[in-house]
């Protein structure tokens, strides 16, 4: 919690404040991906792979480029927790600042997974999310955000005392160890920033601190990706259930949640181009 200042306001305080909000990275000249070739090449779809992600687990899944990937609800109200990797090299992963930077705090149809530095590109797009009509709330809140991290056992020691080995991170670090073969601890180095699926989040406005709210997500509802290039994927579903009232616990309803893999036809698939990675030549003024 904020403490009291500890300073008097100066006199021109209200002035202060009262100047104007700049955006930090104005997205005007941002590539757009092509919607209408998406849609077309979703009219195409055929299923190739199906995971259920078992409550208070994760499990990875693969998406090569130019395929779809959808998590949908099924049994109950149900947040996920979703990491993103280059399948090919796992040191590119998706970088939620960045992406919180360039679309918002939360994100929706059209929008794009962004990777870490020094790759910057998009990682997947979102096709459909059935979710876009909730916007954001009196609260403030909104679904899908790249604003929280993921629960984990070491900040829930930290407030809580004693081990929990079914938050998101562990989660996601134990389907990512399988996956790759890696021990668990070389694992969980890969383990990153998430982007909060279904979950319904913001910040309170008198102390700023992060809520989540019971999700509005109901059995059907879906957000659907696609990949830019061939991606790993790993989906925690959260032991926080719809996240209405607590997390890392064995106390809330939880519930599976199931990933999709598509394909479109040939023809698409054939004729994507990945994205390039930034021109820059990393000499950062040294040479």
């Amino acid at each position: 919690m904020r403490r009291p200042p500890s300073f008097p306001a100066p006199a021109d305080a209200a002035a202060r404040r009262a100047k104007p909000a700049v955006i930090c990275y104005p997205v005007e000249t941002l590539p757009e991906p092509d919607m209408a070739w998406l849609e077309q090449a979703r009219a195409s779809l055929t299923q190739v792979e199906e995971v259920i992600v078992p409550p208070r687990d994760a499990k990875s899944f693969t998406v090569p480029a130019a395929h779809f990937f959808r998590i949908t609800s099924i049994e109950g109200p149900q947040v996920g927790d979703l990491n993103l990797w280059n399948a090919n090299d796992l040191t590119e992963r998706f970088f939620s600042g960045k992406t919180r930077a360039l679309h918002g705090t939360h994100v929706s149809t059209g929008m794009r997974l962004w990777s870490n530095l020094p790759n910057l590109r998009p990682l997947a797009t979102i096709t459909r999310d059935t979710l876009d009509w909730y916007g954001f709330d009196a609260d403030g809140g909104g679904v899908h955000d790249v604003i929280g991290t993921r629960c984990d056992p070491y900040t829930h020691r930290l407030l809580s005392g004693g081990d929990y080995h079914y938050c998101c991170h562990s989660n996601l670090s134990r389907a990512v160890s399988k996956a790759s073969g890696l021990p668990v601890r070389e694992a969980e180095m890969h383990v990153h920033d998430v982007l909060n699926v279904f979950m319904c989040t913001g910040f309170t406005r008198d102390t700023g601190q992060y809520f989540m709210k019971a999700s509005p997500v109901r059995p059907g509802d879906f957000i659907e990706f696609f990949a830019e290039i061939d991606l790993l994927g790993a989906l925690s579903a959260c032991p926080g259930g719809d996240c209405g009232s607590e997390h890392s616990s064995d106390v809330a309803p939880c519930h599976p949640l199931k990933v999709e893999v598509f394909r479109p036809a040939d023809a698409f698939v054939s004729a994507w181009k990945q994205p390039e990675r930034p021109a820059y030549s990393r000499t950062h003024g040294m040479g």
